[in-house]
């Protein structure tokens, strides 16, 4: 989705500590042994079990390279995903073109949240050319808009490069996150995501990796498209 900094979006909504609490129990109960370990340098500590510390995710191979979610370190970060954040492409549907202080407020509301969004640079063979936002789309308010499930988990993207832009890698690695999510965390029955409805270049790219169109829902960012790639599907013979 194209988060508007004026309305309801991942970081609006606070829960209480002890449900919370609750929701990081499960997660470790349904943990992989072996996995989630925090990679140092990250710059990600805080709630990071509400999603299984996605910085230890590791990389993936695709057709496009070697594809790795490093989640981001204000400090380090901010300068290349505020630029980002000023391409007139991205600015349509982000809104968050202007000075990066803009940018930063909205980094820092997730990082010094209760972990239920993780905002990730993507790299492709060790370069940074993506942001995302891997986020608990059950414990967002987006889940008053559709039949959330428990641990549902959501994903943002954007591409920063116009050159890469066009090429059909968003497909590719939005299949490879989505395939990542469910490999990670086994109790994530579904990966959604809600791109608007005009961006139709973000719409085609989840249909090519493997998400289907399950409805149109009006948010108070504008009508999305609901899009949904089940794990039953994937793992389906």
């Amino acid at each position: 989705m194209e988060p508007d900094p004026d309305s309801e979006d991942t970081l609006d909504l606070r829960l209480p500590e002890e449900f919370v609490a609750l929701c990081v129990q499960a997660d470790r109960a349904d943990a992989v042994p072996g996995r989630g370990a925090r990679r140092g340098g990250t710059g990600y500590e805080p709630g990071g079990d509400l999603l299984g510390h996605v910085g230890g995710w590791g990389p993936v191979v695709t057709s496009a390279g070697t594809f790795r979610l490093v989640p981001v370190r204000v400090e380090r970060d901010l300068a290349l995903i505020g630029r980002w954040m000023n391409d007139p492409a991205v600015a349509a549907f982000w809104e968050l073109a202007g000075p990066e202080a803009l940018t930063e407020d909205h980094l820092r509301a997730q990082l010094d949240g209760d972990g239920r969004s993780v905002p990730c640079l993507g790299e492709l063979n060790g370069m940074p050319m993506s942001y995302w936002e891997i986020y608990r789309a059950d414990l967002d308010p987006l889940a008053r808009h559709y039949p959330a499930r428990p641990h549902d988990t959501g994903v943002h993207l954007l591409i920063g490069a116009a050159a890469d832009r066009g090429r059909g890698l968003g497909g590719v690695l939005l299949r490879a996150v989505a395939d990542l999510v469910l490999d990670r965390r086994p109790a994530c029955a579904r990966v959604v995501a809600e791109p608007d409805l005009r961006n139709s270049a973000s719409v085609a790219a989840f249909l090519r990796a493997g998400f289907r169109l399950s409805a149109e829902i009006d948010l108070p960012t504008g009508r999305t498209a609901l899009m949904v790639r089940e794990r039953a599907r994937r793992d389906r013979p």
